[in-house]
């Protein structure tokens, strides 16, 4: 199963997602992140965010939902509300789900208000992740995609 996890820029939350969801994954599960407007690299503090996890970053960089290696079979936004920010459609023929959560790359105070709010992020992102890893295999896909949708609303 392949899993895209989209957003506008791809620089924080959707680089997150990939490589908590790939750091979790079994391996006949893969995910990669993708934006409608990528901002050409990462967020410093997502990368250094994943390496105080213990997860890798390597091989990971922004790039456009136009130049996809694979053809994903669920597509998940990951926009938040905040700041009119909107989220971009997939119209590909997938599953879609929504798991919006705030960008914490647009946070501004200080160094550690800053730092809670993507750590914050993190919890959330690897919650809703877990939930997914744990669901039983699904063939119904209606019942897959209100699982997914219920996922999205853990920890907002």
């Amino acid at each position: 199963m392949n899993i895209l996890f989209l957003c506008t820029g791809n620089s924080c939350r959707s680089v997150l997602s990939e490589a908590t969801f790939n750091h979790l994954a079994p391996a006949d599960m893969r995910a990669i992140s993708a934006g409608s407007q990528p901002a050409g690299q990462l967020h410093p503090r997502a990368v250094a965010l994943l390496h105080r996890k213990g997860i890798s970053t390597e091989g990971y960089f922004s790039k456009s939902w136009n130049d996809l290696p694979l053809t994903p079979d669920v597509v998940i936004t990951v926009c938040g509300s905040a700041a009119g920010e909107t989220c971009p459609a997939y119209l590909g023929p997938v599953l879609r789900a929504h798991w919006g959560v705030d960008d914490p790359g647009h946070v501004v105070g200080s160094d550690e208000e800053i730092e809670a709010a993507f750590e914050l992020t993190y919890q959330i992102i690897r919650a809703r992740i877990e939930a997914f890893l744990a669901l039983p295999p699904m063939t119904d896909k209606a019942a897959f995609k209100r699982e997914l949708d219920r996922i999205g609303t853990l920890g907002a």
